[in-house]
C-alpha cells in the first residue's frame, strides 16, 4: 500500500452522493494498492483458471453515517486486473472501474519473519511495463485504532458512483490485517495513461507511508443501491 497526500479538491468530483470524503488528521488520501487474490470464488463457486491473480487499485476514501453508524468506506478510481472475466463481472455488478491488462508479480527472498523482503506488481499498456514496488521492513503488528495504518486498512464500505448518477453500497469484510512499515515505495513508468495526467503527477512523487499486509479471507457482499433523495434544483423566477 503506497499512500499519497492529496488536496481535497482534486477527489471532490469523484466523491459518490450520499458519501463524505474522508481524512485522516486533516489530511485526504489516495492509495495505490496490490493485491494477490487466491482461491478466488464467485457466490461460493471455485471459477477454474480465475482462481489467482494480480490487482492493482487506485482509491480514496469516503464515509457514510447510517442509524448513528459511522461506515467508513472507499471509492476506486481505477482497478487493474490480468483477467477479462473478472473486469466484466465487477462492471456489471458492481459499476466498478475495472481495466484488463497483462500483469506480473514478484515476491522477493522470503527473511526469517516470514514474509517477503521486496514486494513488485507490474503491469504492461501497450509495450511498455509500469508497476509498484516496495520493500518490507521490521515486524508486523496490528493498527493501533486512530493511526494512519488503521485509516488506510480498515474501512469496510466500497461505494461506487453510478453512471445514471446514484451510488452503489457494498460491504467488505475481512479480520484485521496485520501490517509492516515499508521503504523505497515508488510507482514506476507512465502511468498517466491509467490513472489520468492529474494523478500521474502526484503519484510521481514519494508516497507519504507505504505498508504491507500479509492479508486474510475476504468477503465481498452484494451490491445495494442506496435510496438518495434527488437532488434540489434552483429555479429563478424572471
Amino acid at each position: 500500500m503506497l499512500n499519497y497526500r492529496v488536496p481535497r479538491e482534486l477527489l471532490m468530483p469523484l466523491v459518490p452522493r450520499g458519501t463524505h470524503l474522508d481524512v485522516w488528521n486533516g489530511a485526504a488520501y489516495v492509495s495505490v494498492v496490490g493485491f494477490l487474490f487466491r482461491k478466488t470464488r464467485v457466490l461460493g463457486v471455485r471459477v477454474p483458471f480465475y482462481g489467482l491473480f494480480e490487482e492493482v487499485n487506485l482509491r480514496f476514501y469516503v464515509r457514510r453515517e447510517v442509524d448513528g453508524e459511522m461506515r467508513r468506506g472507499v471509492t476506486f478510481i481505477r482497478e487493474i486486473v490480468p483477467k477479462r472475466a473478472v473486469s466484466v463481472v465487477a462492471r456489471l455488478a458492481y459499476n466498478e472501474p475495472y481495466r484488463t491488462l497483462p500483469m506480473q508479480h514478484q515476491l522477493g527472498v522470503i527473511g526469517p519473519s516470514g514474509r517477503p523482503l521486496s514486494v513488485e506488481y507490474t503491469w504492461r499498456l501497450g509495450s511498455e511495463w509500469s508497476g509498484m514496488r516496495l520493500f518490507p521492513e521490521g515486524d508486523s503488528y496490528f493498527s493501533r485504532p486512530g493511526s494512519e495504518e488503521e485509516f488506510i486498512t480498515n474501512h469496510r464500505w466500497g461505494y461506487t458512483r453510478r453512471r445514471t448518477g446514484g451510488t452503489t453500497e457494498y460491504e467488505v469484510r475481512h479480520k484485521p490485517w496485520r501490517v509492516c512499515r515499508a521503504s523505497q515505495g515508488e510507482v514506476a513508468g507512465d502511468v498517466s495513461r491509467v490513472y489520468g495526467r492529474d494523478f500521474a503527477d502526484v503519484l510521481t512523487g514519494a508516497p507519504h507511508s507505504a505498508y504491507f499486509a500479509s492479508g486474510s479471507v475476504i468477503s465481498v457482499f452484494r451490491p445495494v443501491r442506496l435510496q438518495l433523495k434527488a437532488r434540489r434544483v434552483p429555479v429563478t423566477a424572471v
